[in-house]
C-alpha cells in the first residue's frame, strides 16, 4: 500500500466525490459516491455519485462503473482502485466482482448507512437474502479485497476525516428531508 493512499482517498472523497454528491443529493438521490483510481500514481480516472432517480440500480458505484465503461481508451480495471464512500450493498460488490476490480475501499460502513444515515437497507438484504450478520461476507476471497478505510487512516488525518462525516451528515439530513418526493423503491 503506498504511504499516501488514505490521504489520497480522503482527498477524492472530499474534493472529487462529495461535491457531485451534493448536486445528486439536491435532485434527490441518496448519498452514495465512488471513484476509480489508478494504483500507478493514484491519479483520478473518474468519480460518480448515485443517480436512483434516473435508475433505481444507479447506486454510486454502479453508475460509476457505467459512466467508466462508457470513458473511451479506458485502462484496465486491474490497474485501479475502486473507492466507494460507503460500505457498497451486496448488488455493488457484485457490479464491482464482474467489472474485474480486484480491491475495493470504502469509508462509511453497513451500520454507518443504518444508523447514521438511516439507510438499513444493505444489512437488510445480507440478513434476508443471503442469512448474513452485519460484516458477514469475506471481505478478502478470490475475486477481490475489501479496506475500511478508517482502519487506514492515520492521526494527522483525523480532522480531515471529521471533516467528511459533517459533510455527509448534512447531506444526509437533506436526502432524509426530501425523500418523500422522490420515487425510488427503496428509500
Amino acid at each position: 500500500m503506498p504511504p499516501n493512499l488514505a490521504s489520497r482517498l480522503l482527498d477524492v472523497i472530499e474534493h472529487d466525490i462529495l461535491p457531485i454528491t451534493e448536486r445528486g443529493v439536491g435532485d434527490g438521490n441518496k448519498v452514495f459516491g465512488a471513484a476509480i483510481l489508478r494504483k500507478s500514481d493514484l491519479s483520478l480516472v473518474l468519480a460518480g455519485t448515485n443517480n436512483e432517480i434516473e435508475n433505481p440500480l444507479w447506486h454510486g458505484e454502479v453508475h460509476t462503473l457505467k459512466l467508466f465503461y462508457e470513458l473511451p481508451g479506458r485502462p484496465s480495471t486491474a490497474d485501479l482502485l475502486f473507492l466507494s464512500t460507503h460500505e457498497p450493498c451486496t448488488m455493488c460488490m457484485s457490479a464491482i466482482t464482474w467489472a474485474g476490480f480486484d480491491n475495493f475501499y470504502y469509508f462509511f460502513s453497513h451500520q454507518d448507512s443504518r444508523d447514521g444515515f438511516a439507510i438499513p437497507h444493505d444489512l437488510k438484504i445480507l440478513d434476508e437474502v443471503f442469512g448474513l450478520e452485519p460484516g458477514g461476507y469475506r471481505q478478502r476471497n478470490a475475486f477481490w479485497t475489501a479496506y475500511s478505510i478508517p482502519d487506514l487512516i492515520e492521526p494527522e488525518m483525523r480532522e480531515q476525516d471529521q471533516r467528511i462525516r459533517a459533510r455527509y451528515a448534512t447531506l444526509s439530513d437533506r436526502y432524509q428531508e426530501s425523500k418523500g418526493n422522490n420515487d425510488i423503491p427503496l428509500n
